[in-house]
């Protein structure tokens, strides 16, 4: 089974910076390079969001709200995506989520920005 754990969530201050992780196993590197993979994040009582995509060729899209602070990447070799998120805005503490593809997700890790 396809499984996305992530890692690097926590607390931190408005203007701080955090490199989310998201590792998968239960797919081969040559699947996983293939594959679109994104981060999504959902605060309470919201709807959950789309934060940045990166495709098989490298090309990313981001939110409008994110542009210029947050970069997605991808690691094929070791089955994973990052996100790099700085100066950090209390708007975007959320559970931030990573999918592969359409079908599958991780479990998610808490984001908390404070003033």
């Amino acid at each position: 089974q396809v499984q996305l754990v992530e890692s690097g969530g926590g607390l931190v201050q408005a203007g701080g910076s955090l490199r989310l992780s998201c590792a998968a196993s239960g797919v081969s590197a040559i699947i996983f390079s293939s594959s679109v993979l994104g981060w999504y994040r959902q605060a309470p009582g919201k709807q959950r969001e789309l934060v940045a995509t990166i495709s098989a060729r490298g090309s990313t899209v981001y939110a409008d709200d994110v542009k210029g602070r947050f970069t997605i990447s991808r690691g094929n070799a070791k089955k994973t995506v990052y996100l790099q998120m700085n100066s950090l805005k209390p708007e975007d503490t959320a559970v931030y989520y990573c999918k592969l593809q359409s079908q599958y997700w991780g479990q998610g890790t808490q984001v908390t920005v404070s003033p």
